[in-house]
């Protein structure tokens, strides 16, 4: 167990401004740089201060760690408690990195107290822990060790506790806690002062609160605001298939080298195998830049080394499981990228958390496979313009010519390929095979009456345009050695039936329907005859040739 001293006490300052009588400040935290606090700050140290037990929620990077940090401080020092005294405050969190975070800040913030504070957590000896934690003030705790603790170390005890910590309490429960929190809480007096805090307020959250809390001052920072997660956070998705995801994975490094980036995985082999130098597959590829991995198979020093690396780096990759998604606070974070979808609502907040922290800008990008990409649109908030833009395109030729060339004439056929596009699909949205009708709903509106209607076109009339652009089509003619031609493409269309003396050219443009068509009868009636005639001498050389 780690036991560090932590000085004389705190430095009163009275700040109006920020709706409290009191506010106190330490040296400690003006030397870590805490000289703004935080709404969530704000509201509960003055009810905490109170003697009042608080529920608090905020968005993650709200500053939740120090608004229980300085009450917890301030309250013990009223009290003047000593080392004779024994534990008087009690802090628990969900995961041994949260906890060593919250040792650390507590070091930092509290130096100029004389409070002793020991760090609890699996992976240490458990009898070396047992010596010191009789003369603890305040103990930082798993859990899981804190429970052993109460069964083995007789020396322990916790009947004058002044002051009960749950910190990140709905990431307690979703672990499997919640038995070990009701043993806790059973053995700890009814007497005490509790702070409950979480990012999301679940329903396992409020039973807890029901149970360990008396009379709480609810502290909802972002209750009416629109979304959960910072305003500063910029969020995308991408859709990758299966087995292009460390492709782009390894692309997305390489073009980030000098950003902090938390990458997020669902289980500790898939870390395992990206990021341990033996046999991580994306070490031995040499990104440019290093990779830290961060799970739960690891032992708790090779985690906390991992911990201060990522704290000291300014450009670096941690790959890790969800034990780094809840209330760790890695300083610059650029990016969080999620290779795999998580499980939940929640757990998507506290992940994309670990940036955009106390007013800074991130970005978070989430990796979807094709099957998972129906569940992240909400058809809610799309608008179908499908019926308008058919009825648009029905009704102006131009752009439906337009339409229908787009993707024809896009210059980078590797890309842009005709080929690969669903053009059944995409032909019924721009009409492509559509016909002007009545049936269609019109576009005008009510302003737009000035506009003069377009006269319909008839084939006869189009004909005409045709020959008045005097439009010729290219021909392609080989001739021989000797000069005479062999070859005209396209070839010229020759007439079956001759000409009637009343289908002269009578010099005027365009062209008869009823003359073309009466032409094209006649036309088709000589091909039957000359079919018909060959037909039957088929037949007379089949009869010859059997007799």
């Amino acid at each position: 167990m780690d036991q560090h001293a932590i000085g004389k006490h705190l430095i009163p300052l009275t700040v109006s401004c920020l709706g409290l009588t009191v506010l106190l400040f330490t040296p400690g935290l003006m030397e870590a740089q805490y000289r703004q606090p935080t709404e969530i700050q704000r509201q509960t140290i003055g009810f905490a201060l109170q003697g009042k037990d608080v529920l608090g929620a905020a968005k993650t990077g709200s500053g939740k760690t120090l608004a229980f940090l300085i009450p917890v401080l301030e309250c013990l020092y009223r009290q003047q408690w000593t080392a004779v005294d024994g534990l008087g405050a009690l802090l628990i969190s969900p995961t041994r990195e949260l906890a060593y975070q919250t040792f650390e800040v507590l070091r930092k913030v509290g130096k100029n107290h004389e409070f002793s504070a020991g760090l609890i957590i699996g992976g240490k000896d458990l009898k070396n822990e047992s010596e010191k934690i009789h003369r603890t003030n305040i103990i930082i705790c798993a859990p899981g060790r804190l429970l052993q603790h109460m069964g083995q170390t007789a020396a322990f005890h916790a009947s004058d506790l002044h002051m009960l910590v749950l910190d990140e309490a709905d990431r307690i429960l979703d672990m499997g806690f919640d038995d070990n929190i009701n043993a806790i809480v059973e053995n700890l007096p009814k007497t005490r002062q509790t702070l409950l805090f979480s990012a999301t307020q679940t329903k396992s959250v409020k039973d807890l609160a029901r149970l360990s809390l008396q009379d709480p001052e609810y502290v909802w920072v972002h209750e009416k605001a629109k979304f959960s997660t910072p305003a500063t956070l910029e969020q995308n998705y991408v859709v990758c298939a299966l087995h292009q995801k460390v492709n782009m994975l390894f692309s997305f490094i390489r073009s980030h080298l000098q950003k902090k980036v938390i990458v997020f995985f669902a289980c500790c082999k898939e870390v395992r195998l990206c990021a341990i130098p033996v046999p991580g597959v994306l070490c031995r590829l040499r990104p440019g830049m290093p990779i830290l991995a961060l799970h739960g198979k690891q032992q708790q020093m090779k985690r906390v080394e991992v911990y201060n690396d990522v704290i000291k780096k300014k450009n670096a990759v941690l790959f890790a499981t969800d034990i780094a998604a809840r209330g760790l606070d890695f300083p610059a974070v650029n990016w969080v990228l999620q290779f795999d979808c998580p499980e939940d609502d929640n757990t998507y907040i506290h992940r994309v958390g670990r940036t955009a922290r106390y007013k800074e800008g991130g970005e978070a990008l989430l990796v979807l496979l094709p099957s998972e990409e129906e569940s992240m649109v909400n058809p809610e908030k799309l608008t179908s313009v499908q019926q308008k833009l058919e009825a648009f395109l029905a009704q102006e030729k131009e752009q439906k010519e337009r339409a229908q060339r787009v993707s024809v004439l896009e210059g980078n056929k590797e890309v842009f390929d005709v080929f690969q596009l669903k053009l059944q699909e995409y032909a019924v949205l721009i009409c492509k095979y559509m016909q002007c009708s009545d049936h269609f709903p019109s576009l005008q509106e009510s302003d737009s009456n000035t506009m003069k209607k377009t006269e319909k076109e008839t084939k006869f009339k189009e004909a005409k345009k045709v020959l008045k652009r005097n439009f010729q089509v290219n021909t392609k003619i080989v001739f021989t050695e000797e000069g005479q031609m062999v070859q005209q493409w396209p070839p010229l269309q020759r007439t079956a039936v001759p000409a009637t003396e009343g289908e002269e050219d009578d010099g005027t443009t365009g062209i008869n329907v009823e003359e073309a068509r009466e032409r094209l009868r006649r036309e088709d009636q000589e091909f039957d005859k000359l079919e018909y005639r060959r037909k039957v001498k088929e037949k007379h050389r089949v009869r010859l040739y059997h007799h």
